[in-house]
């Protein structure tokens, strides 16, 4: 059966400010981490501030081995944990656990990359000015990386979009919800259609927003 538009928008409405919702807070939430994470990667790895080839060594076995898996198959792998934090493997507020976590470790290694491009040399001067590593770290580490960082945010603010459609393939709500239940299940092209539009809409002002910012960051 067809959808009723002239009462559909309302759900569609809905469903948007829930996929923006999980969006939005699990950029919150995995950016905290990844960032973390990928700090502590980079300063433990070897010859640097804070050299542990244990803990580098750890967190790089993590990230390999989370990072590939298909965002798909590890929201249903780890749904007996979400439902053991969270109560529940249904709704938005149950999407964004898996979510924060499998973004948390991308995050982490897009850090690391940009930090490892930094000039060894500006490290090596402040080390030689007498700065600790906590002042390395807040005041020349992300200083430096924060503009490449922002873009690096950006891409994966487009991924979590895309993780968030796949969450509401199964309970996670938002637009993946709408587009399977009112579109895919029911053959009604003119729900995927909007659909679509709004992700590429949702895509396109987050593309635009962390280009904007990141230039205002970028020292290069």
């Amino acid at each position: 059966m067809k959808v009723d538009w002239s009462t559909f928008w309302l759900r569609v409405v809905e469903a948007t400010g829930q996929t923006i919702t999980m969006v939005l807070f699990t950029l919150i939430f995995s950016s905290i981490f990844g960032v973390l994470i990928g700090l502590l990667l980079f300063v433990t790895r070897k010859g640097n501030i804070l050299e542990n080839r244990f803990v580098a060594m750890l967190l790089n076995f993590a990230i390999n081995i989370i990072r590939p898996i298909p965002f798909i198959i590890f929201l249903v792998t780890i749904s007996p944990f979400t439902r053991l934090i969270m109560g529940t493997t249904i709704g938005t507020a149950a999407a964004v656990f898996p979510m924060t976590i499998a973004a948390s470790f991308v995050i982490a290694r897009v850090v690391e990359n940009n930090l490892v491009s930094i000039d060894p040399g500006i490290i090596e001067a402040a080390k030689a000015m007498g700065a600790s590593p906590l002042q390395i770290i807040f005041g020349v580490l992300i200083p430096e990386a924060l503009g490449p960082l922002i873009l690096g945010l950006t891409f994966i603010t487009v991924g979590l979009i895309d993780f968030s459609a796949m969450a509401g393939t199964v309970g996670g709500g938002g637009l993946g919800d709408l587009a399977m239940t009112y579109g895919y299940q029911r053959f009604d092209a003119s729900v995927m259609l909007v659909t679509i539009v709004i992700l590429i809409v949702l895509v396109q002002i987050a593309q635009f927003a962390g280009n904007v910012i990141s230039r205002k960051f970028l020292r290069r």
